[in-house]
């Protein structure tokens, strides 16, 4: 709990430096801010992704968060899908989907594999991940509140609102303190 609460203090201690304006030049910071946005952006996609297969299945929210996947994975495990596994796994992946095309929709884990080399790099190395991300985050709200109908909310809409809230969060506090 010790540790937890000095780890919370210099996360404090870092925003409010980079909000100030004292080290936001830092490239230590940047790459901590980067880094935050690429895991947690990652995990609140992939949570919002099993969401998605567990509740309506909307073809359009399931591209748009492996877009925003595509632009925050982290740097270390996009090298990896990149590489020789990455072709093996998007082989197998157009493998199934000629036999089970409505199980195994293999075409947006290519994204990831047959990318242009220059198209990753200038996206996920700029600052136009962040605002795609952003862009990504508002159709992602849009298409929630179309879907609502009803206007009833469950738990299952709670906890997609909840991961487009972190989606949100991340982005936002990278495009904030990346770019001042």
């Amino acid at each position: 709990m010790k540790n937890l609460g000095m780890r919370f203090a210099e996360v404090v201690a870092c925003v409010g430096d980079a909000a100030v304006g004292a080290s936001s030049t830092s490239p230590e910071l940047s790459i901590k801010v980067r880094g935050s946005f690429q895991w947690g952006g990652t995990l609140s996609a992939l949570i919002l992704l099993f969401l998605n297969r567990i509740g309506r299945r909307s073809s359009f929210q399931t591209t748009l968060l492996v877009l925003y996947l595509f632009t925050s994975f982290p740097t270390a495990l996009f090298k990896i899908l990149r590489g020789q596994f990455g072709c093996w796994i998007a082989f197998l992946a157009v493998v199934a989907n000629l036999f089970w095309p409505e199980t195994f929709p293999a075409s947006r884990f290519l994204l990831f594999v047959v990318a242009p080399d220059w198209l990753a790099d200038e996206l996920r190395g700029s600052i136009c991940s962040g605002i795609l991300c952003l862009l990504i985050g508002v159709l992602l709200v849009i298409t929630k509140v179309r879907g609502l109908g009803n206007g009833l909310c469950d738990c299952h809409c709670f906890c997609y609102c909840l991961g487009i809230a972190l989606l949100f969060y991340f982005t936002i506090r990278y495009l904030c303190l990346e770019t001042w």
